[in-house]
């Protein structure tokens, strides 16, 4: 079959409509405050305080737990979609991109400049709807600097994602995993 010349298997952005089947959970009032805030407080090179941080996110719906380090520039694009448990370091530039919802757990190290990315396309449709699928950092684990992971990931209990890594299937608990796509590379304790 010639797909070029197929008009069914094309794409057809002007027919996205990012409304089906999608919750944003804010309005736009809410929506549109937050990005103020953000652009100010979390945006910012300046080192504002953890607290009033997470002050700010609690504010705006997250769940949040206590001792969390939220460096300088790290976007949350929803924090009403946002869970975090206790004593968790997000570094320098990390994004989480948080259609839906991210989780994470205690003791969780979120490395410089890493992206947790909820969101996605259906690319095998011509009007790319989204699909989404939330993502789940389990206790202890941690997410190495410039860290890709993916829509619909749970990171295992324990598991350490190396530096660079692109994660986009579930990993297991207690293991290295390196590169892309991040692969098992050891067992995170010596024994």
């Amino acid at each position: 079959m010639d797909f070029e010349e197929n008009a069914q298997h094309q794409v057809k952005l002007k027919e996205f409509n990012s409304g089906v089947g999608y919750v944003r959970g804010a309005g736009v009032l809410k929506e549109s405050a937050w990005y103020i805030i953000k652009m100010i407080f979390f945006l910012s090179a300046l080192p504002y305080p953890y607290r009033f941080k997470r002050f700010l996110l609690k504010l705006f719906g997250a769940k949040m737990g206590e001792n969390i380090v939220i460096k300088p520039r790290v976007n949350i694009h929803m924090p009403w979609h946002l869970s975090i448990g206790n004593d968790v370091w997000i570094g320098e530039e990390v994004y989480l991109l948080n259609l839906v919802p991210i989780t994470i757990g205690n003791d969780v190290c979120i490395s410089q400049r890493a992206f947790l990315c909820t969101g996605n396309h259906d690319y095998r449709k011509p009007s790319m709807d989204y699909r989404n699928q939330p993502i789940i950092l389990n206790d202890g684990c941690w997410v190495g600097a410039s860290v890709f992971v993916g829509p619909g990931v749970t990171v295992g209990k324990n598991t350490v994602i190396a530096a660079g890594g692109v994660v986009t299937s579930t990993t297991e608990a207690n293991v290295i995993y390196k590169g892309n796509p991040a692969l098992i590379k050891g067992n995170r304790w010596r024994v």
